[in-house]
């Protein structure tokens, strides 16, 4: 049944893989600017159209703030539509984006991860994507080319959910998923339709029923209007479970609901992190466990909504929980790992170290990982737990604490 799905399974680099998982969900609107590493998407999408295997108005647009307008005005016009960016462009965006959540328009974007300047680097962490976690934006991270396929076409149903109806977000690393070759399948148009229906809109702007979009209010409506948008957030939780696992009937692939687990069964240090690197740790998890280490590994596939509930669930059978940020927020340190911390507060739960590493694309090895583990386990015995977040440096030591 499963390969009667296929329309072609070969060896592509994650950026056409990506564009033909847009294309099959049928995007009435593309608009775009290019930035690396995000541009192959969308120049391929632009290739799709004009050799006319997809139906789609394509707006090259001035920047990338001019993209996300447009596809803000398409979607509201009842359109399905789309936009790609990285970086420098993802902030450029960030007022839209905003809107979007606010006013309910289910938009896809991609967020190919990027390190953000200065000092100008073109390499992946997920600095730029994690800028926009308050906007009200849905966000999953893939961790490999055939995850990032499959979750975009997923991602629209779940947006354009009537209970959601919010902008969503497939982040994948830079370079490492948008510029490598992987075999990858690619499924048959027509499967993709019977998963993805075409895009119904609740409202939309029309000359016959005339409605408004981002109105000003008065302070006695704001609140409520927040209230609504953090629902619907909270809401899309239910909605990315149900359709993983509708897509799991279907087409045969999960990649897990909001986290993803492995090893953790009798796991007395869980390693928790998103995105490619998660791939590595598994490696060295597996190493680890070959020496006797109980090591598991838990890949939060949903950052917003954020799955707390499910954190406690899955940390509450370990001692210590090690957390890898490719990010972090100045003074305050990881924002994975001081989410986890503050969805663990005042429950019985594991002791936390958590380490920001791969800034600017710096290489995260299973040594590394195992490395975090080895210290983390000595911290742990001495009774040194960092209250705060540790910086890992080119040769894998605590750039940031002389604890060891």
């Amino acid at each position: 049944m499963r390969n009667a799905l296929i329309k072609k399974k070969e060896v592509m680099q994650g950026s056409i893989a990506v564009a033909e998982a847009v294309k099959s969900a049928r995007p009435g609107v593309i608009a775009a600017y290019p930035i690396t590493p995000q541009t192959y998407i969308i120049e391929h999408l632009a290739t799709l159209i004009a050799n006319g295997e997809l139906k789609s108005r394509y707006v090259r647009a001035d920047s990338e703030f001019s993209a996300a307008s447009i596809v803000y005005g398409s979607v509201a016009a009842g359109e399905r539509s789309y936009t790609a960016s990285s970086s420098q462009g993802l902030l450029l965006m960030t007022e839209v984006i905003f809107n979007m959540a606010g006013t309910r328009l289910p938009v896809v974007i991609t967020g190919v991860n990027r390190s953000i300047s200065p000092p100008i680097n073109i390499q992946n962490d997920h600095q730029d994507t994690m800028v926009l976690r308050d906007s009200g934006i849905i966000q999953l991270y893939v961790e490999n080319i055939q995850e990032a396929v499959d979750t975009h076409i997923q991602i629209f149903k779940i947006a354009e959910d009537k209970e959601v109806l919010l902008p969503a977000m497939v982040c994948m690393d830079g370079f490492v998923i948008s510029h490598t070759y992987e075999p990858v399948t690619i499924w048959k148009d027509e499967a993709v339709q019977e998963f993805l229906p075409p895009f119904s809109p609740v409202y939309k702007t029309d000359p016959q029923n005339p409605l408004t979009y981002g109105s000003l209010t008065d302070d006695d409506k704001v609140t409520e209007f927040k209230y609504m948008t953090n629902e619907a957030l909270v809401k899309s939780k239910k909605k990315i479970i149900a359709v993983a696992r509708e897509f799991q009937e279907i087409f045969g692939n999960h990649y897990g609901d909001l986290l993803q687990e492995y090893r953790t069964e009798d796991a007395e240090i869980i390693l928790v992190a998103m995105g490619t690197v998660i791939s590595t740790i598994k490696v060295a998890v597996d190493a680890l466990r070959k020496n006797g280490k109980k090591v598991g590994v838990i890949k939060v596939r949903s950052y917003r909504p954020f799955p707390d509930e499910e954190l406690r669930t899955a940390l509450s059978k370990c001692r210590l929980a090690v957390v890898v940020d490719k990010s972090y927020s100045c003074s305050s340190g990881g924002i994975l790992g001081s989410e986890i911390k503050a969805c663990l507060y005042n429950q019985r739960g594991p002791s936390i170290i958590n380490y920001i590493a791969g800034i600017g694309g710096r290489e995260i090895f299973p040594e590394t990982i195992k490395d975090m583990v080895v210290k983390s386990e000595k911290l742990a015995e001495s009774g040194k737990i960092p209250d705060g977040s540790v910086f890992f440096d080119l040769n894998k030591q605590l750039l940031n604490n002389q604890l060891l």
